[in-house]
């Protein structure tokens, strides 16, 4: 009886022993607790010892987690709603001020991070908003960061995914967007024709100081004239091919 009683205590502390241990993987930490106290630095990774019904723990995911802020209504400096939305980037650097110094340090960043948004995105104007998202997106990650540091969580990120505006106010841009294009097509137009003119006028006045090269132009265009099928066709003698066979202009 004696020898069972002790393989039963063997065995009982065998499992007390083995519940004793625990493992934590390479980006986890364990916040661990005794009595309700904390326990120094966070353990891990790797294998670590607790004492059953002693030290409670906590284990901190130390990856980098991502989590989108849902389209927020937002009302711009120049009173124009649009919807936003974003994805924010996040990382645990301290475990033990992740778990103390916050309660769900997760949920406390998620909501840091919409206030932030829609405080700095009410601040700038629509076409601010549309032209420099870069800059407002280094504005919003570094602001939350501020609020996050002291719970040993490090925002690295904060990108503005979408910027949906009002219909009315699309229409209004594509119609503005197509009058832009149409100026610019205009102005190239008009440059062509004035390029154009400038080369014609130029030609002109070489063919007017030389009487051959007039000559030989008005033999070309008769060339060309001669090349359609017609059955009559009526060739006009310039002054300038007349003076160039030797006849004199009538004053």
């Amino acid at each position: 009886m004696q020898i069972e009683g002790l393989f039963i205590l063997v065995i009982l502390a065998l499992i007390l022993l083995a519940s004793s241990f625990r493992i934590i993987r390479e980006y986890q930490r364990a916040v661990i607790f005794r009595l309700g106290r904390l326990m120094g630095a966070a353990k891990g990774p790797g294998i670590f010892f607790r004492i059953p019904g002693v030290d409670k723990f906590v284990v901190v995911d130390l990856r980098t987690i991502t989590f989108n802020v849902p389209p927020q209504d937002i009302i711009t400096k120049d009173n124009i709603t649009v919807k936003v939305d974003a994805v924010v980037f996040y990382r645990v650097l301290d475990a033990n001020k992740a778990i103390t110094q916050v309660e769900r340090y997760h949920v406390a960043t998620s909501q840091i991070a919409v206030t932030t948004l829609r405080s700095v995105l009410g601040q700038v104007e629509m076409d601010e908003l549309l032209s420099h998202r870069d800059k407002l997106n280094a504005q919003v990650q570094k602001i939350v960061d501020e609020h996050t540091g002291p719970w040993g969580v490090k925002v690295s990120n904060v990108e503005i995914k979408d910027v949906v505006l009002p219909e009315g106010l699309q229409r209004a841009m594509a119609a503005q967007a197509e009058a832009e294009r149409n100026r610019r097509a205009r102005i190239v137009e008009a440059e062509g024709e004035l390029q154009a003119s400038a080369k014609l006028a130029e030609a002109a006045q070489v063919l007017h100081d030389t009487p051959g090269a007039m000559f030989v132009r008005y033999l070309k265009t008769v060339s060309e004239a001669t090349q359609e099928k017609a059955t009559t066709m009526i060739i006009p003698i310039p002054v300038e091919f007349l003076q160039a066979l030797g006849m004199k202009k009538e004053k």
